[in-house]
């Protein structure tokens, strides 16, 4: 038939009175082209071509429709589809994504007019709103493709667990461009050849929605240098991103505005303003995810009668959140999404997905995700990858991971569901010993000195992440101490008592240092629980001594004293000379704030004693140093002079860092009582320099009032006031009331 084509070619060419030359130059097709057309020397022709050929001839629609026909043969096509439109619906329910559809209108203005193909891969796990992101740039973009949208849904992850073949997606193109079903060659390199050929010279966008992965995108690439194509996926298609120019842009859990507009659109905002409790509880249990507010919108909007605080009831049980988040349709359930990314997985990621889910805390480190897995570092960290890969992790620092909330309920349900509770308790038990024999060896770092402990074997598969120095310990627990105290919390609801108090010395130095008081009273509260289940006479003494210090440096007094009182006598009946020590120790703080110096004097004079006899140097000169605060605050300037200098002199010797940083602020305050102010500024210099290369706020803030006592003095007021500010903000931070309110006054005194 390829030869009635030309032969009907020739026939309208004449009837327009054209030559092959003119023809040529009114449709841009080549004479060499026109001829061989012509003379049948050409079989299956471009339908470009052809509808070129059509326009340049100005045939009316019956001759057009018989020359595409004919271009076609028996089985053609009757008429010219036009340019494709596929585009689904926008989404009613889109909200937000300002940055990411700017980040879209970039990436195509960087192409330039007519400029190179740009593949923006779309990665977010499901019920991210991924579609939704793509139709609607694709809608607000149509303008620029005046020869169309191709758009397919590639089921990468779906219910049916098939992906689309990537022959079956070139059919449908192909379809939709009007290629006869005929004219479709047999084998996917021949299909994509044809659509590429066909899709030559065009400006469109190509759309594909759901890819399974890079080798089901790539064949449907349409080439050349005038097209834009939007592929999303759960996976992140690296192979696009590497070697193809690709674009990511992975998708976030929407942010609390976004997230009340989405359910505003469905709810209406009158709804929401009556009831603002509940409304904040609905966007904390959807944590952000499209389809889980959606879903939750849904339920609200099919029953209006029913209150929203009815609704967050149903969903704040976090066992059972997962089935109110389910419509009953699997294309409206965030489990039902779910599953379909999961059930994509080998069985060995499928586990670790699960063991993962478990986990405490808001994020996990390649090395704890290795103990909780059971695995090497090297497994652990390929398993990661492909969880990343399939977005139901996210890599948000360098080598750590997190899960959106619905999924980790996802993933623990898995768990819950699918593993024995040997293998779960031991998965536990395996991460709890990470945290807790990592959090150990930082603590020594902190401070070597520390009244020592012993701890067991770690459980079998854990290990523990080493710290080499104290920096590496101070970088360590700032990143993981959220995490230190979801997993002593873990280990209380389990009464895994040893573990749950011995976590609480680990983190002592760290919460204590960093002025974490707060926290610091929390996990010594924990620990004190613990430790009397156990009946263990160490861990009770220490977890009174924790919270009567943190008690006393929040202004409980009372509080303090009693949990110290109770510390001395536990540790005087299990003749524990070092924590008879420390007791007092803390009892002469306490006393010295509340100006009782004679009293702390009397207990400094106790621990000092107790210190010589265990032989334990470093302490002696920590409690000699208390001893010349004591003396000093009572006026006793030259006694006090004299012990801080011994203090000083054992510390340095000992190597003991804490102690020299509050020993130089001893003397800095006993120079600026005695009106050595130069001499004074010189101490709390030292003093601040050396504290903060340890890290300390909690020293520092105190520090920065000495510093600032003595720039006043020395007839600096703009420093002074600077260092008040800092030391202001410090305790604050520090929920320190008394001293905030104490150097709030000393700011306003120094403005009037």
């Amino acid at each position: 038939m390829a030869g009635g084509f030309g032969e009907l070619l020739r026939q309208l060419r004449r009837a327009a009175g054209m030559t092959q030359q003119q023809l040529a130059e009114s449709s841009g097709v080549s004479v060499r082209s026109i001829s061989r057309l012509e003379a049948g020397q050409r079989t299956n022709p471009r339908l470009d071509t052809v509808r070129g050929l059509a326009d340049a001839l100005g045939l009316e629609p019956d001759a057009r429709r018989g020359l595409l026909a004919a271009a076609g043969g028996d089985t053609a096509v009757a008429a010219d589809p036009g340019p494709p439109a596929q585009l689904p619906v926008r989404s009613a329910m889109f909200v937000g994504r300002r940055d990411e559809l700017t980040r879209l209108d970039r990436t195509f203005h960087a192409a330039g007019p007519g400029g190179t193909v740009v593949v923006s891969a779309i990665g977010g796990g499901g019920g991210f709103g991924k579609t939704w992101l793509a139709v609607r740039w694709a809608h607000d973009n149509a303008y620029r493709f005046p020869d169309g949208q191709l758009f397919v849904d590639l089921r990468g992850y779906s219910p049916t667990g098939q992906p689309m073949p990537p022959e079956e997606a070139i059919r449908g193109f192909l379809d939709a461009l009007g290629v006869p079903p005929a004219a479709i060659p047999i084998g996917l390199p021949a299909q994509t050849a044809l659509y590429r050929e066909v899709m030559a010279g065009r400006r469109m966008l190509v759309v594909l929605d759901n890819a399974r992965d890079t080798d089901q995108v790539l064949p449907l690439l349409p080439g050349g240098d005038t097209h834009a194509v939007i592929a999303t996926s759960r996976d992140r298609l690296a192979g696009l991103i590497t070697g193809h120019g690709a674009t990511p842009l992975p998708l976030d859990a929407l942010d609390d505005t976004d997230a009340w507009q989405l359910l505003a659109r469905r709810l209406g905002s009158d709804r929401l303003r009556a009831e603002p409790g509940a409304v904040t509880e609905l966007l904390a249990r959807c944590a952000g995810l499209p389809l889980a507010l959606a879903v939750t919108a849904a339920r609200a909007a099919l029953r209006p009668d029913v209150p929203l605080a009815e609704l967050a009831g149903e969903l704040r049980d976090s066992g059972a959140r997962l089935g109110a988040l389910d419509t009953g349709d699997p294309a409206a359930s965030v489990r039902a999404a779910l599953s379909w990314t999961h059930d994509a997985l080998t069985p060995a990621q499928a586990e670790a997905f699960a063991l993962l889910g478990l986990a405490p805390g808001p994020d996990i480190s390649l090395p704890a995700a290795a103990s909780v897995t059971h695995l090497s570092d090297e497994q652990a960290g390929e398993v990661l990858r492909a969880l990343e890969r399939v977005s139901l992790i996210q890599r948000h620092a360098p080598g750590r991971y997190r899960m959106h909330d619905l999924v980790k309920l996802f993933a623990a349900d898995q768990a819950r569901h699918g593993l024995p509770v040997p293998v779960r308790e031991a998965a536990l038990r395996r991460l709890a010993d990470f945290y807790l024999h990592t959090a150990f060896a930082g603590g020594r770092l902190l401070d070597p000195h520390r009244q020592p402990i012993e701890l067991g074997i770690p459980a079998a598969g854990c290990h523990p992440h080493p710290l080499p120095d104290r920096a590496a310990a101070l970088e360590w627990f700032e990143a993981e101490h959220p995490n230190l105290l979801a997993t002593q919390r873990l280990a209380t609801e389990h009464h895994w008592d040893r573990q749950a108090w011995q976590i609480a010395w680990g983190l002592n130095d760290f919460l204590w240092q960093q002025g974490h008081s707060r926290d610091f009273l929390a996990v010594w509260s924990a620990a004190l629980t613990s430790a009397e289940r156990l009946a263990d006479p160490l861990a009770r003494s220490l977890a009174h001594r924790g919270l009567g210090r943190v008690h006393s440096l929040l202004g409980h007094h009372d509080e303090g004293l009693d949990h110290l009182r109770r510390a001395l006598a536990v540790a005087q009946d299990a003749g524990d000379q070092h924590g008879q020590g420390h007791a007092h120790r803390y009892l002469a703080w306490v006393c010295d704030r509340q100006g009782n110096c004679r009293q702390a004097l009397q207990h400094e004079s106790a621990a000092l004693e107790l210190f010589r006899a265990l032989d334990l140097p470093a302490w002696q000169g920590d409690v000699l140093n208390m001893m010349g605060w004591s003396a000093a605050l009572n006026g006793d300037h030259d006694q006090a002079r004299e012990h801080c200098e011994a203090a000083l002199a054992l510390l340095q010797r000992h190597d003991f860092p804490l102690g020299v940083v509050a020993t130089l602020d001893s003397l800095g305050y006993i120079a600026r009582q005695t009106g050595r102010h130069a001499d004074a500024f010189d101490y709390y210099q030292r003093a601040h320099s050396l504290c903060r290369d340890l890290g300390h706020t909690n020293f520092e803030a105190e520090i920065l009032d000495g510093l600032a006592h003595a720039h006043l003095a020395l007839g600096r007021p703009e420093q002074a006031r600077t260092a008040w500010r800092q030391a202001l903000g410090m305790f604050q931070a520090q929920h320190r009331a008394t001293d905030a309110d104490l150097v709030t006054r000393r700011l306003a005194t120094l403005q009037d």
